[in-house]
């Protein structure tokens, strides 16, 4: 059975680049290992027609949701380690974030709905890392340039976290090593 590794946060906080360490850490201690990524699904649901960001809604969280959930079931069949780029906890703090930001509340059935799914599901992961926002470091190449929005995820993904009941480790821009050697621990325990 796979074990999943998640990391979760605003954007621009160095979740991929983190992965990517990670990924090749797990490989060099256990070359044999098997290892799968689950990259971020906002992209894919933009393109197929659903709105992100500022406009996020009920829908297009739901099918980011099941995107990285159907992402994560694939990628199991075939790995020891899956490393979840975005788990169901991002959508919904994005999704918090889009309603505060437009002034206007979260439908409560569609809200009970996608909170019940993410509180289920997150059970899944056994190690849950999630970033913490240092407005200091420069946005990624393409990204979304509201500071504000931005900070207003990260506030929202460490609530939605914590109304989850999900466990996380804190992962700030300049403890990344000692973060990856905790999981690195973990998985070896």
């Amino acid at each position: 059975m796979a074990r999943f590794i998640a990391i979760t946060g605003t954007h621009s906080t160095g979740k991929s680049t983190f992965l990517q360490g990670l990924e090749t850490a797990l490989l060099e201690q256990t070359p044999d290992l098997r290892v799968a990524r689950v990259s971020d699904k906002a992209s894919d649901c933009r393109d197929a027609g659903f709105p992100i960001l500022r406009d996020h809604t009920v829908d297009s969280t739901l099918w980011i949701m099941a995107s990285v959930i159907r992402g994560e079931l694939e990628a199991a069949l075939h790995a020891d380690v899956v490393l979840v780029d975005r788990p169901v906890s991002d959508a919904l703090g994005y999704l918090e974030a889009a309603h505060q930001s437009r002034g206007d509340a979260i439908p409560k059935p569609g809200r009970e709905y996608l909170y019940t799914l993410a509180r289920l599901h997150s059970r899944r992961y056994d190690v849950v890392v999630r970033t913490v926002l240092d407005s200091s470091i420069p946005l990624g190449p393409g990204r979304d340039t509201d500071s504000k929005f931005r900070a207003l995820v990260d506030e929202r993904i460490e609530a939605v976290v914590g109304e989850l009941g999900m466990a996380s480790i804190e992962m700030r821009s300049s403890g990344v090593d000692e973060r990856a050697a905790e999981v690195l621990g973990f998985l070896a325990s």
